[in-house]
Parts: C-alpha cells; sequence; structure tokens
C-alpha cells in the first residue's frame, strides 16, 4: 500500500506500491514543493549535474584508550564527487528507450528531489509508469480554480487508485481577485489567455518547480506541431528555476515525447487505469472549463484549447520553451524560408503576386469568386493544410469558384496584417463576385469538407 512521508507539514511525497521508506522531515517554504538538501547544477546550457549519490556523513568512532577510558571521536566522511551530466547526450542515447525504462532513470536520478507534473487527462500514464518502476514518486497539479467539475472528480479517482496525495499548487488569490474585478471573469476572450495563465498557472508552476531540481511532463511531439515538434526526451529547462537557482538549476523529462497519442490510451486501456469522463464527451487536449472544447473527429486535439486565439500560440506558459527554442520569432524564420519548398503546388491553385492580390482586394466587380490562402511555406499549419487545399482546388476545379495561393510572408506580410485581416498564418479568406470585402474563414478546422461547407454557404 502506498504510504505518505510528511514533509514539512506540506502534503505527502508519493510513494508507489511495495516500495518501503524511513520518515525524513526537513523544513520548506509554503510557497514551494517540499525538497531536501542536494548540491547545485552546473550553468550552462547542456551540462548540469543530477543528485548526489549521498551526502557528507558524519561517524562516530569508538575507541578505548590504554587507560581503559573510552574516547570518541566525529570524523566527517567526504562528500563524493559528483559526475557532470551532459543532458543533450543523454537525450539522444534514450531516443529509443520506453518511457518506463525513462521514466525509471528519472526517478532513479533525482530521487525525492523530482515530481510528475499531472493536468488531469492522459498524463494520468505518467502516474502508472511511475509506480510500475516500484520507485517512490511525487506529484503536483496546478489548481487554478478554473477546471471542469469532472477533473476534480478525476483527481479524487486517482489518489484513491494510486493511494497517494496530489501536491496541488493554487493561485495568488490577491492577484486573482485583482485580475477578476478589474477585467470581467472572461477577459481571456477579449485580450488573450497569457495573463490569465500567467496568474492561475505560471506563478503556481514556478514556485512549485523552485522546491525541485527537475520535473517530469506529459509532453508529447505529436501534440502540436507548432511548439511541441522538436522537444527532447529529457533537457535542462529553459524557461524555470529550480532548488539552487539559475540557468541549468531544474531538469526537465519528457518521458513520453517519442509516444503517439494513440499508444498512450492503449496503454491506459491495458492497464485499467482511470481517465478523466471529458475524454469520453469528445475533450483530449483539457485545461481550463471556460478554454476548453470538445473536438470532432479529424481536428488536432490542440484545436480544442483557446480556439479564438492564434494557432502558433497554444501554449499557457508552462512549456514557453517550446516556443522560445522550436517556434522561435517570425523574422528568423522567413529568413530562412527560401530554403523552404513552397506549398499548395497545383495546377488548380493560381499564385497571386502582391499586385495582383492588392487588386483582387480593391475590386468590387469580380467576374469570379476566389477563395485565397495566405501562407508562410515554413509555417507548420500551413505545411499540415497542405494537402487539404490541394484537394479543395480540385474539389472546385469544376465549380465557378477558383482558388489561390499569396505568400505573405517577409516583405508581404505588414501589408496582409493591415489590409487582409491576417493575424496568423494560415489565413483563408473568400473574395466573393458579389461583395467588396473579403470574408475570412473562422474556423481552425481545415479540412476539405468543412473548407468546402465554408464555399457553399458563401457561394
Amino acid at each position: 500500500m502506498a504510504t505518505s512521508l510528511a514533509r514539512g507539514g506540506s502534503l505527502a511525497f508519493l510513494q508507489g506500491p511495495a516500495v518501503e521508506s524511513s520518515s525524513s522531515s526537513s523544513s520548506s517554504s509554503s510557497s514551494s514543493l517540499p525538497h531536501s538538501p542536494s548540491c547545485s547544477f552546473n550553468t550552462g546550457l547542456h551540462v548540469g549535474r543530477g543528485p548526489p549519490a549521498s551526502h557528507a556523513r558524519a561517524s562516530s568512532l569508538q575507541a578505548r584508550s590504554t587507560s581503559g577510558f573510552r574516547v570518541s571521536a566525529t570524523v566527517a566522511a567526504p562528500e563524493l564527487v559528483q559526475e557532470e551530466v551532459n543532458y543533450e547526450e543523454l537525450a539522444l542515447q534514450l531516443v529509443g528507450a520506453s518511457p518506463l525504462e525513462i521514466m525509471d532513470r528519472a526517478l532513479a536520478m533525482f530521487k525525492s528531489d523530482i515530481a510528475i507534473a499531472f493536468s488531469g487527462a492522459e498524463d494520468v500514464a505518467l502516474i502508472e509508469y511511475a509506480k510500475l518502476t516500484g520507485r517512490p514518486f511525487r506529484v503536483f497539479s496546478l489548481d487554478t480554480g478554473r477546471l471542469n467539475p469532472e477533473t476534480y472528480k478525476f483527481f479524487d479517482e486517482v489518489e484513491k487508485h494510486y493511494g497517494i496525495r496530489i501536491e496541488y499548487m493554487f493561485p495568488d488569490a490577491a492577484e486573482v481577485e485583482t485580475l477578476v474585478r478589474t477585467k470581467g471573469m472572461f477577459s481571456f476572450y477579449e485580450d488573450g489567455h497569457q495573463e490569465c495563465c500567467r496568474i492561475r498557472k505560471v506563478r503556481p508552476l514556478r514556485r512549485a518547480l523552485k522546491g525541485l531540481k527537475a520535473w517530469i511532463t506529459g509532453q508529447r511531439r505529436d501534440q502540436s506541431p507548432g511548439t511541441r515538434s522538436n522537444i527532447p526526451i529529457v533537457q535542462i529547462d529553459p524557461s524555470f528555476e529550480g532548488l539552487d537557482g539559475g540557468p541549468g538549476s531544474l531538469i526537465k523529462w519528457n518521458p513520453v515525447a517519442n509516444v503517439k497519442g494513440t499508444d498512450i490510451w492503449s496503454f491506459l486501456r491495458t492497464m485499467n487505469v482511470p481517465v478523466n469522463s471529458l475524454h469520453s464527451q469528445g475533450y483530449i487536449s483539457i485545461g481550463c472549463e471556460p478554454c476548453t472544447r470538445a473536438v470532432l473527429p479529424g481536428m488536432h486535439e490542440r484545436e480544442g484549447r483557446w480556439w479564438w486565439e492564434d494557432a502558433k500560440a497554444k501554449e499557457c506558459g508552462l512549456h514557453k520553451g517550446n516556443i522560445d527554442r522550436t517556434d522561435g520569432s517570425s523574422d528568423n524564420r522567413a529568413q530562412n524560408s527560401d530554403a523552404v519548398p513552397d506549398l499548395f503546388l497545383s495546377k488548380n491553385i493560381k499564385t497571386f503576386s502582391r499586385t495582383e492580390i492588392e487588386e483582387l482586394a480593391k475590386s468590387e466587380q469580380r467576374e469570379s469568386s476566389w477563395i485565397v490562402v495566405l501562407y508562410a511555406p515554413w509555417c507548420p499549419y500551413c505545411q499540415a493544410m497542405e494537402s487539404s487545399f490541394i484537394d479543395l482546388a480540385e474539389e472546385l476545379s469544376s465549380s465557378k469558384v477558383l482558388v489561390g495561393k499569396f505568400n505573405a510572408d517577409k516583405e508581404n506580410k505588414a501589408y496582409a496584417m493591415s489590409d487582409l485581416q491576417m493575424k496568423s498564418f494560415p489565413t483563408i479568406l473568400f473574395f466573393s463576385k458579389n461583395l467588396s470585402y473579403p470574408i475570412k474563414y473562422p474556423s481552425e478546422q481545415r479540412d476539405v469538407d468543412s473548407l468546402l461547407a465554408f464555399v457553399k454557404a458563401l457561394q
């Protein structure tokens, strides 16, 4: 049966079944997860230090003098020298490893100074893997105050199923109060989700991680082609600091980085693991209730999150390093876009020049209606919809609606943003022959059927 070790009066240190450990206590701040002493990491991009193999201990040596009196001497054992770990090399070594092997390696290296970040979705698989290692483990979660009732019930089911106590982190009440009183309950629909997420998720996470040397996430490369396609199995966290502070002080493990979502679900069903009931209602990626919705078959799982915003920015800030490292700035990518092959190559798709698209946009008497995609060749979302748009052009080839494309990157970007309603790549516009202004396609569903329905509704 799982047991708990009280740590500084905070929530429990979690152990898997049939693992014995002696109780210990240590002082900890109420603003971070509890921790035990350990040596610091090196700073730098790739090299950090793992947990100590042992701490310096004092041993009392008892000896008797020739006069018969007992003599006590305390001798300090030298602390073991720690080997440096190159986490970039380690990530490459673990590419072919199973999630169970990776989880075991992480828990063995960091012991009680590592914890699993649990969101209340399919990342429950991480807890199952941790249990299967037979090693002690900890789990924490962020209670934003805006989660679905089903998610709170799921937390309770997970705690009972594994015999654990999840270490919950909460937002600062004063910050939430100020935000809501100033901007209302749903300000994120108007000015973006970043401010709310920063208060309810990012800052509580930062406090939690300050009490750790490493954390474990459920990130997968197939979750978001724009921000997660290159996440490594293990890395020095590019955004947050750990217990010792400073760059390189926190290690981030992503044991299921290379696992497909379908395989995660096969594992959960095989192991009879409890799951969030929202999944059976069409929810895949689950966050706060106002910012999460069910998705239709064929839609990407992240399309159910912050659906009213730029598709490239679908990170709440917990994994901001993905954007900084793999997404970068659009300007940098635009400079390298010449090396990227062009998209939407089809005899049924016209390539608009800047002059031609300006004429089309200004025209009040068009001979035909057009559906045009504004794109950048490097954009992963543009690349993802390429086949659908080519198929759309094929479907419309015998109709009165023509299909076109306009590379709105580089020198054309400012014009597209100011005159063509573009806020992100890709942007799809319908230029009706009966209207002087273009109509912007409002959905992230870019499959052929959805695009055809849009065209037919406006013909």
